[in-house]
């Protein structure tokens, strides 16, 4: 630590003697021409001999990543948004007084400069540079060996840091930007009506979550951050908007883990005259045009193993994933006490009260759903776990409903939605009951949604998308640390 704040305190040093010396070490104004991408695009085919004599100068900015000297000269690897060039600093190019300056400069200061390209030797193409220009004096030091770091928890603390020194940590970043675009522009192009929905809201509806509680000092009212943005969007589809989507965060006041973050990211759309059935058709196709135009395969890699996107997928309903996946015979699924001894032998301690629907998920959630590797859509959901969901005809115990599996774990979930406003209160009064049974997470009665159902949803089809774990699958990530920039952590240690 000594040695370290020896380093800053000359660096420090450094930055008063520049500024004593009439240099500003927090320029401001200096204008770019071109980025390290366009000089090696436009000189890729380009050999020595076609570059001397060449004229065209470039001027770029961006941070000292790498330096080498040789008295009156220096080669130095400067990094912007679009990567790194190499350039030649040469006391006979820049003049005397510029290089007096540059021969003060660090590791990660940030600089400004012109130049012209040329080869290396080695046939590396770099910029001759004319005119050098400190810009930002960087105090800190950059990390010798940050790829050998094994606290990862600091690498998403000082996620700047992460992002410059690890060219694939950016990269999954900038493909976490391609895929939200290329939903967008999908959803867009199939007549979607993007929205914005209320992140602060009266009563935490929509999903069965635990919220994030505020208070509003003028209205003097608590306020939930929301935890779903679902009755907002469907009250938008009684009001005349067949087709809506929103792109936006979640928060839940829940566990942290590798698939779990309590601030998340979700896509989720509402479209009229629809059924759950023309969603999985739809969701299929869209995850595989963007995995298409992301990765120009529908096989991706992902944690050592293959990921099949290629259409169609499996389908199955809880029961059949079940009895596929949990060596049990289907008959035992139909009496909820044979199904208790079944999640008992499999290891499951749960009340002995818990309802039939409430007990297939849990066992579900046991045997199947971490085996579901290649995307397979999950139907026939008991009603009693999904309070918007609209009964099915034929079978009232269950609901329109799936969810999308992927890599064992839930990527997506959607339903045909319940429009009839007397049975939506009914289940938000059997939702009321288990919430003053203990259950935290039950939903909330909204007399205004009620209201607004009874002026008529027309039959509508809604699903959600967890953006964070489509990333994380597109981009070979094990954790949703990975893909988020900034991910809730505990209180750094003093």
């Amino acid at each position: 630590m000594e040695e370290i704040n020896d380093i800053l305190l000359q660096r420090r040093a450094k930055m008063e003697e520049l500024r004593q010396g009439g240099d500003n070490p927090y320029a401001n104004g200096f204008v770019v021409s071109h980025t390290t991408e366009d000089v090696q695009a436009a000189h890729v085919e380009h050999d020595a001999a076609a570059l001397e004599g060449c004229s065209e100068r470039y001027v770029v900015a961006g941070r000292i990543m790498a330096r080498r000297d040789f008295g009156k000269a220096a080669f130095v690897q400067v990094q912007d948004r679009k990567g790194r060039l190499q350039v030649y600093v040469g006391r006979d190019n820049v003049g005397s007084d510029a290089f007096g300056v540059f021969r003060k400069l660090d590791l990660g200061d940030i600089v400004g400069l012109s130049g012209v390209p040329f080869r290396t030797k080695t046939g590396e193409l770099s910029l001759r540079a004319d005119s050098i220009k400190l810009l930002t004096k960087s105090l800190q030091v950059l990390p010798e060996k940050w790829h050998g770091l094994t606290d990862v928890e600091t690498r998403y603390r000082q996620r700047y840091l992460d992002l410059m020194v690890n060219p694939e940590v950016k990269d999954v970043f900038l493909k976490r930007s391609r895929i939200i675009s290329l939903m967008r522009n999908y959803m867009m192009e199939h007549d979607y009506l993007e929205v914005e929905t209320p992140m602060m809201q009266p009563l935490a509806g929509g999903a069965t979550a635990r919220p994030f509680v505020t208070h509003h000092n003028t209205l003097k009212m608590d306020l939930f951050l929301r935890i779903a943005p679902e009755l907002y969007l469907k009250r938008l589809v009684v009001g005349g908007f067949d087709r809506v989507f929103e792109i936006n965060r979640n928060f839940r006041n829940e566990g942290i883990s590798i698939q779990h973050n309590p601030e998340f990211t979700m896509m989720e759309f509402y479209r009229a005259y629809a059924t759950y059935h023309d969603l999985m058709d739809f969701t299929e196709e869209l995850i595989c045009h963007v995995s298409k135009e992301l990765n120009g395969s529908m096989v991706i890699p992902y944690g050592g193993k293959s990921v099949d996107l290629t259409p169609p997928w499996d389908r199955l309903t809880v029961k059949e994933a079940i009895v596929k996946y949990g060596d049990v015979e289907a008959s035992v699924l139909e009496d909820r006490e044979k199904t208790l001894e079944y999640a008992a032998r499999i290891g499951l301690e749960l009340d002995k009260n818990i309802g039939h629907g409430k007990l297939l998920t849990e066992v579900f959630d046991e045997v199947a759903e971490p085996k579901l590797w290649n995307p397979t859509f999950i139907t026939e959901y008991p009603t009693e776990v999904s309070p918007l969901s609209r009964k099915n005809d034929d079978n009232p115990e269950v609901v329109d409903r799936f969810e999308l599996f992927v890599v064992g774990r839930e990527l997506a979930n959607a339903f045909s939605e319940l429009n009839d406003p007397i049975d939506q209160k009914e289940r938000f009064v059997g939702q009321l009951a288990e919430k003053e049974a203990g259950d935290d997470e039950a939903h909330a009665m909204d007399e205004d949604y009620i209201r607004a159902l009874e002026y008529g949803l027309p039959p509508t089809a809604g699903e959600g998308i967890g953006i964070d774990r489509l990333v994380m699958l597109l981009t070979d990530s094990a954790s949703i640390r990975d893909v988020i920039l900034f991910p809730q952590l505990r209180p750094e240690a003093r």
